[in-house]
């Protein structure tokens, strides 16, 4: 066995007596620690600042630029399993911003000049969901749900970094793996399977986390991030800036009075 070989397999060996779910939970508080501690885990709101491009196969399709608002929920006590807990609306365009999309913890919606349109459902609950399983939100807001599992499924080398794989599973069965890097317990991947049941069809979502800054309160948030669906880049944003707990209300994540409903496209 050569040495590098024989040092990733002690690296990967669990702590002596760990099972698998301790050694995934003590990687996990280490991961919330590295990620600011009680300032992440008590971050009311955020905004992202960047530039946003979209691929289709593999060619850039669109840049704009984007900013992201993302308003967190008061977690019920004990943690629940129905509960969704955030808000976002993603607006579009470097000075007017005269295109963006609204998420609440039920709907979605489209806003223009002419007014505003329910997203399709099949949209909204893709948007719930890959909410619901990436990491910041599982770590800010679902740690504790009832019947959810983590365990420690070893030490591997992803992306040219050594990293320590974890597999989330909740209650419904749904499992999430996130790579944390060895020495800094930061996220630098996760991924899983997303499945639509009206279509069977099946999709495989990556993320990949870079350039981690510290932006408030000793947070650490990356200001890269690229996503892949079936091994092809279809979105990425640079942040040129991310700022915490900006006092948002609720203006901000709800429609504006006497605002024009349009309907939806079937």
């Amino acid at each position: 066995m050569q040495r590098r070989t024989f040092l990733l397999s002690l690296a990967g060996a669990p702590a002596f007596g760990q099972s698998k779910q301790e050694r995934g939970k003590k990687i996990i508080d280490e991961a919330v620690t590295a990620l600011g501690g009680r300032s992440f885990l008590e971050m009311k709101d955020r905004i992202e600042a960047g530039r946003a491009y979209s691929f289709y196969r593999e060619q850039l399709s669109g840049l704009s630029h984007a900013r992201i608002m993302t308003r967190y929920l008061t977690r019920p006590d004990p943690p629940r399993i129905d509960f969704f807990g955030l808000r976002e609306r993603q607006s579009f365009g470097k000075d007017k911003e005269d295109y963006a999309i609204l998420f609440t913890e039920k709907d979605g919606y489209t806003l223009t000049y002419r007014g505003a349109r329910p997203v399709p459902p099949d949209m909204n609950e893709r948007f719930r969901e890959t909410t619901r399983r990436n990491i910041f939100y599982i770590l800010r807001q679902r740690l504790g749900e009832p019947g959810m599992i983590i365990e420690h499924e070893g030490s591997e080398i992803v992306d040219n970094m050594p990293v320590h794989a974890i597999t989330i599973t909740d209650a419904e069965n749904l499992t999430t793996t996130v790579y944390f890097h060895q020495s800094t317990r930061l996220p630098v991947r996760q991924q899983f399977v997303r499945r639509v049941e009206k279509t069977k069809d099946r999709f495989d979502e990556l993320t990949r986390f870079a350039k981690y800054r510290e932006v408030a309160g000793g947070i650490q948030w990356p200001f890269q991030i690229t996503r892949e669906r079936n091994g092809e880049k279809i979105y990425e944003i640079f942040a040129e800036s991310v700022k915490i707990n900006q006092g948002f209300d609720d203006s901000y994540f709800a429609l504006s009075t006497g605002m024009k409903m349009l309907k939806p496209i079937n």
